[in-house]
């Protein structure tokens, strides 16, 4: 009779942990951080049709990185959570901090209970009345919940995008300004295309934005993201050869 493999719980924990943690580091980074009208979502992604970056409710957004069917499967148990509290009780008792709540309990569920813990990380953030309401809670897969502030960085390498925005980003700056930073901290882990340039970075943009009277999430696509977005550099002229040609020659 063959005894069975045995492995401590705590061996379990560090597995499930590792193999979570490299899911998480293979997508592709999002950063949300505060503005003066509210709160900025950009994402790298280049799908046009699954979005990393969602509305949950009226003044409450939702972005994520790692395996698109989980992070999904929490987004619309998320939705689901908010739309019965707000049905039940009134529309301002639902909070990203309620929501967090439930979300660190889901993940630490998961991970403690399931053979597979989710490879997910995930921001819910809420924009208040004022600047000081602003909140974003950053939930890790193992059921962790961090009170974040200004700038909340997810997947791929997070620690060049973090050191890159630490001293650059400014609550009281505009959207634009707010965007322009969060791109240049995106811009820290960017590949080059093999010609020393960087290559491009297809985006997700979102915000929470204060002054809209109740639904405050709105998406920033097309000509409204191109207005936003830095001017490109062009590149320098060439000489011009032809200039040292002497009268009479040609060409070829």
């Amino acid at each position: 009779m063959t005894m069975p493999l045995y492995a401590s719980p705590e061996q379990l924990m560090r597995e499930r942990s590792e193999l979570a943690r490299k899911g998480i580091a293979r997508g592709r980074s999002v950063v949300v951080l505060k503005y003066a009208d509210g709160v900025l979502f950009v994402a790298e992604n280049p799908s046009a049709t699954l979005h990393k970056v969602s509305e949950i409710y009226d003044r409450i957004g939702f972005a994520a990185v790692g395996r698109f069917s989980e992070f999904e499967n929490l987004r619309v148990a998320g939705i689901r959570h908010a739309d019965l509290k707000g049905y039940q009780y009134d529309r301002r008792d639902v909070s990203a901090r309620a929501l967090a709540n439930a979300y660190a309990a889901t993940l630490g569920s998961i991970f403690t209970e399931q053979l597979k813990p989710f490879e997910v990380e995930v921001c819910v953030a809420q924009v208040g009345a004022t600047a000081a309401e602003d909140q974003l809670f950053r939930l890790t897969f193992d059921g962790g919940i961090f009170d974040e502030s200004p700038f909340v960085v997810m997947g791929g390498l997070t620690e060049p995008i973090s050191t890159k925005l630490k001293d650059v980003v400014d609550q009281e700056h505009d959207l634009r300004t707010a965007l322009a930073t969060a791109i240049e901290g995106l811009r820290a882990t960017a590949p080059s295309n093999g010609n020393g340039a960087e290559a491009e970075i297809k985006l997700e943009v979102a915000v929470l934005d204060r002054a809209r009277p109740r639904r405050a999430f709105r998406r920033l696509s097309g000509a409204a993201l191109e207005a936003l977005l830095p001017a490109k550099e062009e590149p320098a002229d060439k000489p011009d050869e032809a200039k040292d040609e002497k009268p009479g020659d040609s060409a070829e």
